[in-house]
């Protein structure tokens, strides 16, 4: 079997590599804000190289147009062994081996940022674990011991040149210094990664600044909200450096709620991006097909909208909320309240929210690729503004078939009030809203699974309960 491996890397890579060129139908974006010297642009990137990949068009409009500019790095990137072990030639598994991976990415994206014309005195290192950003979001806050990186076995960031050096890997220390960040530098215009990103760190960032801007809603105006997409299965294409294409949205998300817009870049910034991303030499030794398949004619931001709705009384003797069909809407027969739909990807299903009687519900429609063995893994936080984000509910609901099971980060609780109905159709799932304390926002996202294959997972959503 060893024998043959390398054969078998031909073959995939061949695959890869000699794929047809891929070229997708222009879908109607609009033209991002033009940048002025007014601006205060923060950059969020979950690690050193997506600020490059996803907004070095973005930054040198801001630098040209001499407006204030600020890079904020949540990781390291000191989990990527396999483009280090191809960097560097050799295994790199002890501790110290992992922070030289950050310290070196750390470098990389001062060399980056100063091509592109920012200062390394704009760009703020977090140093969070690179790959545990999602699961100290889901589980590690208040009293609980700190994450511990599976690889790294450290439990604090550990490069003292960070603004975070020393802090343990707890949500609230995440939260506290991205909200130092916010008050401290008051940007209007803020680019992070994307809600329907499936990289965890990306998830989590989006989340974390969701959190933030609600607890300082009081003390910031709320800044524009620029999200940009790096990971999604089989985008863009084609792979390798097409600096003759634009980007244009994956297919699955053309016909979303998700509301695009561009920024053209001009000859100059594109090759300026080029070489930019070619300063990130430890990843682009293994993943130069990938990466610089981003240094294109434009680059791409969009997110969903807020989704507002109401917490409806049911009319006497219709309190059951009845969904209409296999649409994409359904309706609370009590209240006669339309709820929009988001998609679940690949047109597996859609899945649509209501709130009625104090319930949450979700209901996802079942096509005929879902059989009955269809389940969900749910993630619901609720957001008060009366109730500090660590002291919430953080539940992750996974159900098989019409079993389920409920956690509030790593506990397993009992599962009182939640009700799931399954038909041949669609799934009903519903959660009293005591359970996520009592909420006045709720950030969700869902992933399908049938027969033991789970599909990708929607895009987070932001909820405003009326």
């Amino acid at each position: 079997m060893l024998q043959k491996l390398p054969l078998l890397i031909i073959f995939i890579a061949g695959y890869v590599y000699a794929q047809p060129l891929q070229v997708q139908a222009p879908a109607l974006i609009n033209s991002l804000e033009t940048i002025n010297k007014n601006d205060r642009i923060l950059i969020l990137a979950p690690h050193p190289d997506d600020e490059t990949i996803g907004c070095a068009g973005v930054i040198q409009q801001a630098v040209a147009a001499k407006a204030n500019i600020r890079v904020v790095y949540l990781t390291n990137g000191d989990h990527n062994q396999a483009a280090f072990i191809v960097f560097e030639k050799r295994l790199t598994l002890r501790q110290g081996e992992f922070i030289h991976m950050g310290e070196v990415r750390r470098t990389e994206a001062i060399k980056a940022m100063h091509l592109l014309g920012v200062d390394e005195k704009n760009l703020i290192f977090l140093g969070y674990p690179d790959f545990g950003t999602f699961t100290i979001f889901n589980q590690y806050w208040g009293d609980s011991r700190p994450f511990r990186s599976l690889l790294t076995r450290i439990s604090s960031v550990p490069y003292k040149e960070n603004l975070s050096f020393g802090a343990p890997y707890k949500g609230d220390n995440i939260l506290g210094d991205l909200k130092k960040v916010l008050l401290s530098y008051k940007p209007n215009k803020i680019f992070v990664s994307h809600p329907a990103d499936v990289n965890v760190d990306h998830k989590s960032l989006y989340l974390f600044l969701q959190v933030a801007l609600l607890d300082l809603r009081k003390e910031l105006p709320r800044p524009k909200i620029y999200p940009y997409l790096i990971h999604c299965v089989g985008w863009p294409k084609p792979r390798h450096y097409h600096p003759e294409l634009g980007l244009t949205p994956p297919e699955k998300f053309l016909n979303s709620q998700i509301g695009w817009s561009k920024l053209e870049l001009n000859p100059k910034q594109l090759e300026k991006k080029h070489q930019a991303i070619l300063r990130y030499k430890s990843q682009t030794q293994s993943s130069a097909f990938y990466l610089l398949a981003f240094a294109r004619k434009n680059e791409l931001f969009g997110d969903y909208p807020l989704l507002e709705i109401k917490n409806e009384k049911a009319m006497q003797g219709q309190g059951t909320p009845a969904f209409l069909g296999s649409s994409d809407i359904f309706t609370d027969a009590g209240a006669g309240q339309i709820i929009d739909a988001d998609e679940i990807i690949e047109g597996k299903g859609q899945v649509s929210y209501a709130i009625s009687e104090d319930v949450f519900l979700i209901r996802i429609d079942k096509t005929r690729e879902l059989n009955n063995r269809f389940g969900i893994m749910l993630y619901i936080f609720g957001y008060s503004r009366n109730k500090p984000f660590n002291q919430m509910p953080k539940l992750r609901i996974v159900t098989r078939h019409t079993n389920f099971k409920v956690f509030n980060g790593k506990k397993l609780v009992k599962a009182e009030g939640i009700d799931l109905k399954l038909s041949e159709k669609e799934l009903v799932l519903k959660v009293p809203l005591a359970l996520l304390g009592g909420p006045d926002f709720i950030m969700t996202s869902v992933k399908t699974h049938a027969a033991g294959v789970a599909f990708e997972t929607s895009g987070y959503r932001l909820i405003e309960i009326k």
